[in-house]
C-alpha cells in the first residue's frame, strides 16, 4: 500500500528507496526517485523523514499528500514534469525549505495552496509551465526569494507585492499572454538605449568633435573590457539559472515531458 510502480512493473519498496539515497557535496542526504514512473506518492519514503533533498521529478504524479509535512528538515524538493493538479496546504509546514519546483504540471492559480506564502526561507521558485492565470498577492510574504520561475502560463499581469520583493534578482515570466504584447515591459519596466544622438558631427567644432570622440573611445574600450572579462569567467553568476529545471531557462522544450 502506498508504493508507486517504477521501471518494468517494480514497486517502489524502502529498500529501492534506501538505496536511492545520495550524499550531497555538503553532507546532506537526498533521495532521488525521478524518472521512475511512479504513479502515486510512495508512503514507504516517511520512514526516510529525515532526508535533506528529495526528487520526484519526472514521474506521473497527481496528488502529494498531506503527510509531505512529515518532512521537515527538506530543504529541496523537486516535483517538476508531473502531472500534479493541487498541492496540498501541509507543504506551508517546510520551513527549512530553500528551493521548490513545481514547472510543468497542471497547476492552476485554485489549487495553489496559501500556504506557500508560509515558506519564510525559501530561495527558488519555478512555477513554471503550468495553467497559472493569476499569482496570489500573498506571494509577496516571500521575502527572501531570489529567483522565481512564471514562465509560460497565462498571466496577463503580476502583482506588485511579487514585482517588489526586496530579495528578488531572476524572474522569468516569458509567454505568457501580457496586456499589448508588454511582457518585457512588466518584468523590467526600464527602457534602455544605447546611443543618443542630440548634435550630427559636422555641427561640432573641431576641439568639441575630439573630445566626443575620446569619450567615445574610451567607452568602447571598457565595454570591450567588461566582455574580455566576461568570457573568462569559469562560474556563471547564477549556476543554479542554468540547469534543466532552472526558473530562468529560456529553451525549456529541451527537458520538457510531453
Amino acid at each position: 500500500k502506498g508504493t508507486g510502480k517504477g521501471p518494468k512493473g517494480k514497486k517502489i519498496t524502502l529498500k529501492i528507496a534506501k538505496t536511492s539515497i545520495r550524499v550531497t557535496f555538503d553532507g546532506g542526504r537526498r533521495l532521488d526517485l525521478s524518472k521512475m514512473n511512479i504513479t502515486t506518492f510512495p508512503n514507504c519514503i516517511l520512514k526516510l523523514a529525515d532526508i535533506d533533498e528529495l526528487d520526484l521529478s519526472k514521474n506521473m504524479l497527481k496528488k502529494i499528500p498531506s503527510s509531505i509535512q512529515n518532512f521537515q528538515k527538506l530543504r529541496w524538493l523537486d516535483l517538476h514534469s508531473n502531472q500534479l493538479e493541487e498541492l496540498p496546504e501541509a507543504i506551508g509546514t517546510l520551513q527549512n525549505l530553500f528551493y521548490l519546483n513545481l514547472s510543468n504540471n497542471k497547476l492552476t492559480s485554485k489549487t495553489l495552496p496559501e500556504g506557500l506564502n508560509l515558506l519564510k526561507n525559501l530561495h527558488i521558485l519555478n512555477l513554471g509551465l503550468n495553467c497559472l492565470d493569476s499569482i496570489p498577492t500573498s506571494l509577496g510574504a516571500l521575502k527572501e526569494l531570489r529567483e522565481l520561475g512564471l514562465f509560460d502560463n497565462a498571466l496577463t499581469t503580476i502583482p506588485n507585492s511579487v514585482m517588489n520583493l526586496p530579495n528578488l534578482k531572476k524572474l522569468n515570466a516569458k509567454r505568457n499572454p501580457f496586456p499589448d504584447s508588454k511582457e518585457d515591459e512588466e518584468v523590467d519596466p526600464i527602457k534602455r538605449i544605447e546611443t543618443l544622438h542630440l548634435v550630427q558631427e559636422k555641427e561640432l567644432c573641431s576641439s568639441c568633435l575630439k573630445m566626443c570622440q575620446d569619450r567615445r573611445d574610451k567607452l568602447n574600450n571598457l565595454t570591450l573590457s567588461q566582455r574580455e572579462c566576461d568570457s573568462l569567467s569559469k562560474t556563471p553568476s547564477f549556476p543554479l539559472l542554468f540547469t534543466p529545471n532552472s526558473p530562468a531557462k529560456d529553451n525549456q522544450e529541451e527537458w520538457r515531458v510531453r
